[in-house]
């Protein structure tokens, strides 16, 4: 799979709630950089933090831009959001919605995602949720 493919079909699966098919294009030993944290590695560590998002945050993409070459790629778009669930160390969540320009860069490797490194404007977010 082409690597602009690649990543249109990781966003069309997030935008569907397709965890698996999200995962399925994952290597299994994935890099996954947090916006303004650590890394987290391996698939189940993945789909553990895709399981807290999905329990957290009600989220769509829009306005995504693909760019890729070779084995690097990277998106841009728009979170329109829904924080329905307290996420630890966060503000309380009441429902509050948000709206966010983000990014985010891959590594690509053997025609899977082996790094997915996470973008956004926290100070942004919490201002919007009501920090």
């Amino acid at each position: 799979m082409e690597p602009r493919e690649l990543i249109t079909r990781y966003h069309a699966a997030f935008n569907a709630a397709d965890w698996e098919g999200m995962l399925a294009l994952l290597t299994t030993d994935v890099a996954h950089d947090i916006n303004q944290g650590g890394r987290e590695t391996g698939i189940e560590t993945f789909r553990a933090f895709l399981t807290r998002m999905a329990r957290c945050y009600a989220e769509q993409l829009t306005d995504i831009v693909v760019m890729a070459q070779g084995g690097r790629a990277a998106a841009e778009f728009t979170v329109h959001g829904q924080y329905i669930a307290t996420d630890a160390g966060l503000p309380p969540a009441t429902g509050q919605r948000y709206i966010l320009p983000a990014g985010t860069f891959f590594e690509i490797r053997g025609g899977r995602i082996a790094r997915v490194s996470n973008f956004y404007n926290l100070a942004d977010w919490l201002q919007q949720v009501g920090a």
